[in-house]
């Protein structure tokens, strides 16, 4: 596979997210075997970059994660987050930053994930009680020891993401950009102006986009513990509004002789050489797809017709989750 750059950082072109192994999606931790045999697979496959968090299960991906690296860690940059889990008794779900928190935070993911260092490492979401810089000043500390190599954002927004890149170099930022969300296209100027990478999470609009999810009835038989049950586009009107959306991808897979999941890939791969998608998956033959996309091309004409795509009706996440991502 190809190779792209995030800040000074050579990662594949195609990366795979580990969250919905353990968290967050129907059936997530229902079969251990088949996601370390999708981990194998995508490394097989040239996938160098693998993603996950603490806050994921929380703790069991990054548990899965390091047993599925036993003997390959050396093939993979791995990555993975802090900040949604405040080590100091508030717990899981509580936004915590503060230098002390990420000293604990650090050595819990190294434990977990069977390594002495972390190739990349994110804030998870934007910590409004701690200062940026002193965030920054923590993580640039754990750089100078070896525990990580290089730092990463999620979800902060431009006055955030220069006033941490003063402090110490920003690699990558991770945020959710696909064809339905495309808000991250205001900040692409000030990334490239930095020499930082973005990463795309949910590259996929969390299946959407894939056409897996056609009626209600589909939406009704997820888990309760599925947050796409309650994510505001996935529900009521703006359901059957971005259901058209998912359609013309679906026009121009059927031109281009791919699938859907693979077009909003291949979409994304054009909007530049320092944009990464990390499409999660647990399973063998999805991954196996997903990165096929890298090799997919697609028209001009195509392209022009996926840019003028309207984004998706409704929050991409809930209000209350929406709290936690700054704008």
């Amino acid at each position: 596979m190809r190779t792209a750059k995030l800040g000074a950082l050579e990662v594949s072109r195609i990366g795979l997210g580990a969250m919905g192994m353990s968290h967050g999606y129907t059936g997530a931790g229902t079969d251990d075997a088949e996601s370390i045999r999708t981990i194998h697979r995508a490394l097989d496959l040239g996938v160098t970059l693998l993603d996950t968090a603490e806050i994921y299960g929380p703790y069991t991906n990054e548990e899965l994660v390091g047993r599925a690296l036993k003997g390959r860690r050396d093939q993979v940059v791995l990555a993975t987050k802090f900040g949604i889990v405040s080590h100091g008794g508030a717990g899981p779900w509580n936004l915590d930053s503060s230098p002390d928190n990420i000293r604990i935070a650090v050595e819990g993911s190294l434990k977990r994930l069977g390594t002495d260092h972390i190739d990349l490492y994110y804030q998870h979401r934007v910590d409004p009680k701690t200062p940026i810089e002193d965030t920054m000043g923590a993580l640039a500390d754990l750089v100078e020891q070896g525990k990580i190599r290089y730092v990463g954002l999620s979800e902060a927004w431009i006055d955030t993401i220069r006033r941490a890149h003063a402090v110490h170099p920003v690699t990558a930022l991770q945020s959710e950009y696909s064809l339905w969300t495309r808000d991250q296209e205001q900040v692409l100027p000030v990334l490239r102006e930095l020499g930082i990478g973005l990463v795309a999470y949910s590259p996929l609009g969390h299946g959407f986009l894939t056409g897996a999810l056609r009626t209600p009835a589909d939406i009704e038989k997820l888990d309760d513990s599925d947050f796409r049950k309650n994510n505001p586009r996935f529900t009521g009107e703006n359901f059957q509004r971005n259901l058209r959306l998912a359609d013309q991808v679906q026009e121009i897979a059927d031109q281009a002789g791919a699938t859907s999941a693979q077009v909003a890939l291949a979409w994304l791969l054009t909007r530049g050489d320092d944009i990464v998608p990390i499409p999660g998956t647990k399973r063998v033959s999805r991954v196996e797809e997903n990165t096929a996309a890298a090799g997919i091309t697609l028209t001009p004409e195509q392209i022009a017709i996926l840019d003028a795509l309207p984004v998706a009706e409704g929050g991409h996440h809930t209000d209350e989750q929406m709290q936690m991502i700054e704008r």
